[in-house]
């Protein structure tokens, strides 16, 4: 095949100001061609305008170097011996982790049928041998540029979704508690010494369910800002296994089960409260849907040295070894649960990625005798210590 063009010409009529390297990378950039000097040329001019650059000199090899090196675009040679660029962009095409990769054909050719066929093959573009630095360099930064903000468009609807599922999880909690004791009073079943603390139930969760809204909210204008929201990452044991009591023992008291807790020393975890609290009401309400007719046990104990584990054990069926490693998947959900509830499969996958951005662990247990155990591993919260 013909070849780009002297490489020193390319290299003085490059503009220096275009797409010019600085020390940052613009993009990657996956070079086919069978000829060593079109590929020593074509990539160091590339490599001067800032693109890494990842050479193959045959359609066998293109094709393993696109699965590892993450290209934004392919500049392929069209004629090849071998597999030639027809070949190698239709294996492309039907590879479902490389069908998206955008490619530009550098051929000796410009009669209308070899063209045409590029486009129908799923060329994005073509750049007509010998070249101009400047045109394709400029076709490059265009095309480089299109897949980027693509793939920036993508990356943020998935974390728009992934915020949209959380807010929605987390909202389930607290609704879950205000509807039980909104439906006891409404049906007129609550007996009247326990009217207070049904009420209490309702404006306790309708207040954290207002507090996630505002927490996920702030914590994105935070992101947003790049700056650190300060928060005050303690937690008292007591206040919490108070407030998870007060709160899941009454809906376990209506199907005359019993929430036993037992803390076997006192103090304070090094996370924010609100989080903490989140985390184990996840293992809570996973007990109580897939255990529902077993009383839960939570207790607290020290766990190796500087961290807390808390243990919420049921007497349910427990989890099968062959399903285990699924447990902290996003969107699993091992069994049916059996009692109407909605599951979105995100409370352990989500209470396991808390406890691990605080340094902790979530794991879970064959409890003895049958059941579950879940172990969560908590930091502690030294003396003196403001995180």
């Amino acid at each position: 095949m013909n070849g780009p063009g002297n490489p020193n010409t390319a290299h003085h009529n490059a503009n220096p100001n275009n797409g010019q390297s600085n020390g940052r990378i613009n993009g990657t950039i996956l070079l086919v061609d069978d000829q060593a000097a079109n590929l020593r040329a074509v990539s160091a001019l590339l490599g001067r305008h800032g693109y890494e650059v990842h050479s193959a000199d045959s359609g066998e090899r293109a094709i393993a170097l696109a699965r590892d090196c993450g290209a934004d675009l392919m500049l392929l040679d069209m004629l090849m011996p071998g597999m030639d660029g027809f070949a190698l962009l239709a294996q492309i095409k039907q590879d479902p982790n490389l069908s998206r990769l955008p490619v530009v054909f550098l051929t000796a050719a410009n009669d209308r049928e070899s063209l045409v066929r590029a486009f129908e093959a799923g060329a994005v573009d073509f750049v007509t041998k010998p070249f101009m630095p400047e045109e394709l360099l400029a076709r490059v930064s265009a095309h480089v540029g299109l897949k980027q903000t693509r793939d920036r468009l993508e990356r943020v609807a998935r974390e728009r979704q992934e915020l949209v599922n959380l807010v929605a999880h987390d909202l389930k909690n607290p609704l879950t508690s205000v509807l039980f004791a909104s439906d006891l009073l409404c049906t007129g079943d609550a007996k009247p010494e326990r009217v207070p603390r049904y009420l209490q139930i309702i404006q306790e969760g309708t207040e954290d369910a207002l507090g996630y809204i505002k927490r996920y909210l702030e914590t994105q204008a935070v992101q947003a800002g790049g700056g650190s929201d300060g928060a005050n990452n303690r937690a008292s044991w007591r206040e919490l296994l108070t407030l998870i009591e007060a709160r899941y023992g009454l809906q376990l008291e209506s199907r005359g089960l019993q929430l036993r807790i037992s803390a076997t020393t006192e103090g304070e975890a090094a996370m924010d409260a609100p989080v903490l609290r989140q985390v184990v009401e996840n293992l809570v309400t996973n007990a109580l849907k897939y255990a529902p007719d077993s009383d839960i046990d939570l207790s607290l104990r020290n766990g190796s040295p500087g961290y807390w584990q808390l243990l919420v054990e049921d007497r349910g069926p427990g989890v099968p070894a062959t399903r285990q490693s699924q447990l902290f998947k996003p969107f699993t959900r091992l069994q049916d649960a059996g009692n109407g509830s909605l599951s979105s499969g995100l409370g352990l996958s989500l209470a396991r990625q808390i406890l691990a951005s605080a340094g902790g662990g979530l794991w879970y247990e064959d409890r003895n005798g049958g059941g579950a155990r879940f172990v969560a591993e908590v930091p502690v919260a030294r003396l003196g210590e403001d995180n």
